[in-house]
């Protein structure tokens, strides 16, 4: 008989009390940034202002869109979802239990914390926008309100979020005043028509919303229907942004804005086809021309037409 100490052929692990930085942020979803960074840079150039005396707001407001409010809301919404996941998504952070113990909340409130300091240097529309973004976050995942449990409230609440908000925070930022009428009708329009985008980003994750009791619009209208809901809320507030753009004398940008929404009516017919399978088809696609029209409605806004 050997002397020697035997040892299991899988030793276990020991558990961490605490995640990894690389777990951090996963859990902070950097892939979901870019939405809400595009449109402070969309906000930014329609603000008509230098970017050669503005670059540093620029640049604070584009960490503060992206980084921070946004990494902080999926935060939350991962804590809150995290019954959800164990379902649908079951290698995320804290149902794989990478995320240990409660750590993904205390990492929801520390970064609203650091949103919220981070705002408030961006002077008075920065930390109210901020505020207003941090309460639209928390209200969505957060019971008692928990608006993502019903996707027609839900959905509104994040494409104003994420699109809306903070092109008019960044027109409000670099010009140190109000937002002109016209960033706001055309910022408004653009958050109305990402509510199609969110139902679509719904699909992924329709068998757990359906055993939870998540009331997603794939879950309440069945797949097609929601499609084709979808397909109506994404479009038709960007035909009333091409209106608009003809009104305010900015015919050039309005064409612009309307063939790249003709290539979203023929990726939108694609993806009718089999909307389960091409929902994610149609984000690499469909998506591109949105946030390309938004970027063009904001040089309509920066030439200086009116309405």
């Amino acid at each position: 008989m050997s002397g020697r100490t035997e040892t299991p052929d899988a030793p276990a692990r020991l558990a961490r009390s605490h995640p990894a930085p690389g777990v951090v942020l996963e859990l902070l979803k950097p892939i979901t940034w870019f939405p809400p960074m595009w449109a402070f840079m969309c906000g930014a150039v329609s603000s008509g202002a230098s970017f050669g005396a503005t670059w540093h707001l620029a640049l604070a407001g584009i960490i503060l869109a992206g980084p921070l409010v946004c990494g902080m809301s999926q935060a939350v919404n991962d804590w809150f979802d995290r019954h959800v996941d164990a379902i649908n998504e079951p290698q995320r952070p804290i149902p794989s239990g990478r995320m240990p113990g409660r750590w993904g909340l205390y990492v929801a409130v520390a970064w609203t914390g650091v949103s919220l300091a981070w705002g408030a240097m961006l002077g008075f529309w920065g930390f109210l926008a901020t505020l207003l973004g941090v309460a639209l976050a928390w209200a969505y995942s957060a019971p008692p309100l928990r608006l993502k449990a019903n996707g027609w409230w839900g959905n509104l609440a994040c494409g104003l979020a994420y699109e809306s908000l903070p092109w008019i925070t960044a027109a409000a930022v670099l010009s140190a005043a109000a937002p002109s009428v016209e960033v706001l009708m055309i910022a408004t329009l653009y958050g109305l028509s990402a509510h199609g985008i969110m139902t679509l980003n719904d699909f992924k994750a329709i068998e757990g919303d359906r055993r939870i009791g998540i009331r997603s619009l794939p879950v309440q209208l069945g797949p097609e229907r929601a499609a084709r809901v979808a397909c109506w809320c994404m479009g038709v507030p960007q035909v009333v942004v091409v209106a608009l753009l003809v009104v305010m004398d900015a015919p050039v940008h309005a064409a612009i804005v309307a063939l790249l929404l003709a290539g979203q009516g023929w990726a939108m017919a694609r993806m009718l086809r089999d909307p389960k399978a091409l929902a994610p088809w149609y984000n690499g696609t469909g998506v591109l021309m949105f946030v390309l029209g938004m970027l063009t409605c904001g040089f309509a806004l920066r030439a200086g037409a009116v309405l």
